[in-house]
């Protein structure tokens, strides 16, 4: 399947193919640096070399970025990673220098929206951010097969735990950002931060990410014949809870006319519904192993909650992909595969079964609570690289600048 190939085939990728993208993995809109001019605020305070390899390094994203929309994944990782170690420096008190670069960017999906911020903080968390939606997409091409003409849709086991690694490792960027850099910017510059890197929408999609780790480890329990009902039952009620958690982050984000922010709301809609259709079909197939009248009725209740739910994920669905920007659903594919063949059977035919009882024992028929259980995925935890050696400011030597450099530069700043 070609999973360990270094550019891949990412949703935003899509604007210049004229074809509808297919979404497994919710990837939100990819915002890439534009040219910056980090020198010129630099200079005297850093020496010129440090100034130029962050220049450069930095210079090196915006080009790798714009070339490929942000498909090569690999090779602007490492890029990310080198500038990180610089761009540390430039958020040191020390250095006095947190605030004087305008850093510039864009959102990829729509250019018009630009953004420049005079914030090192703002940069950092930019990049992080950029990374944690590299490594989302690259989960989502590792969830989508690149040839199945057939109509098969087959994903190896290998790629869906690699997949459900670059989850927690996206998730574990967007909890750094949420908590060791958000919280480091001025009110005022976070007031202009566009909704989607605010900080309840980057919660949210942290724990989606955990979500979707959980559903496809789902999947991967269903094909498992060692797998036990009560495992699936246990991660499809953690799958719920991640789900319910990411909904509550992300209800209150966003202005009621932000498209983006409805398209992602209808996106954990979806996910949500599915997650309580397989919770309650789990839960009821172990109620229904009971011996009580009572057990059985509730198993019913539980299999025509999942059939309802099963409806309702449907419309969700439907209403996600035609939301802008539109997307498409893919087919069929782990659990939920397996369950919209199962849920209406089983639910048809134990309602048969057990008609009596239900006729019999009416007050009963209450849907039983889910159990809840500890959760099991977590975020890979995040530490920035170790800063650069080149701002060891102690091995700095002190630049002298002769009256004619300095008129120069005099010059140069008229001219802008």
């Amino acid at each position: 399947m070609g999973c360990a190939a270094s550019v891949y085939v990412v949703p935003w990728k899509s604007k210049k193919k004229q074809s509808i993208p297919e979404v497994v993995i919710f990837v939100p809109s990819l915002k890439i640096p534009l040219q910056s001019d980090l020198k010129r605020p630099l200079k005297g305070l850093v020496p010129k070399d440090l100034a130029e390899r962050l220049q450069s390094l930095r210079n090196q994203i915006v080009l790798v970025a714009d070339d490929t929309d942000g498909s090569a994944v690999t090779e602007l990782r490492r890029a990310l990673e080198e500038y990180l170690s610089f761009l540390s420096g430039l958020t040191n008190k020390e250095f006095g220098v947190e605030g004087l670069i305008e850093f510039k960017w864009k959102t990829l999906q729509d250019e018009r929206q630009e953004l420049s911020v005079a914030n090192s903080w703002f940069e950092l968390l930019s990049m992080i951010h950029m990374m944690a939606l590299l490594t989302l997409a690259e989960a989502d091409s590792l969830m989508i097969p690149k040839d199945y003409g057939s109509g098969i849709r087959v994903v190896s086991s290998d790629c869906k735990r690699e997949a459900v690694d670059l989850l927690l490792k996206a998730s574990g960027y967007l909890e750094f950002c949420v908590r060791d850099v958000l919280v480091r910017i001025p009110q005022d510059i976070k007031n202009r931060l566009p909704m989607d890197m605010q900080g309840g929408v980057l919660e949210a999609i942290s724990i989606q990410a955990l979500g979707q780790g959980t559903e496809i480890q789902l999947g991967l329990a269903v094909e498992c014949q060692k797998a036990t009902l009560s495992v699936k039952r246990r991660l499809a009620c953690e799958q719920l809870s991640y789900y319910g958690q990411a909904f509550q982050s992300l209800s209150g984000a966003y202005d009621n006319d932000h498209g983006n922010g409805k398209k992602h709301l209808w996106f954990i809609k979806w996910k949500f519904l599915e997650a309580k259709a397989a919770a309650y079909y789990y839960h009821g197939l172990i109620l229904d192993k009971g011996t009580e009248p009572s057990c059985h009725i509730s198993a019913v209740c539980c299999f025509l909650a999942a059939e309802e739910l099963l409806v309702e994920s449907k419309k969700a669905c439907l209403t996600f992909c035609l939301a802008n920007p539109v997307t498409r659903a893919p087919p069929l594919w782990g659990v939920m595969k397996h369950l919209h063949q199962k849920i209406p059977e089983v639910a048809s035919r134990k309602s048969q079964m057990y008609g009596y009882l239900l006729e019999q024992e009416k007050v009963l028929q209450q849907l039983p609570d889910l159990p809840e259980f500890q959760l099991s995925l977590t975020p890979e935890d995040y530490q920035l690289p170790e800063i650069d050696s080149a701002w060891d400011s102690e091995t700095w030597e002190t630049e002298e600048h002769t009256l004619k450099e300095h008129l120069k530069d005099l010059e140069e700043d008229n001219e802008i």
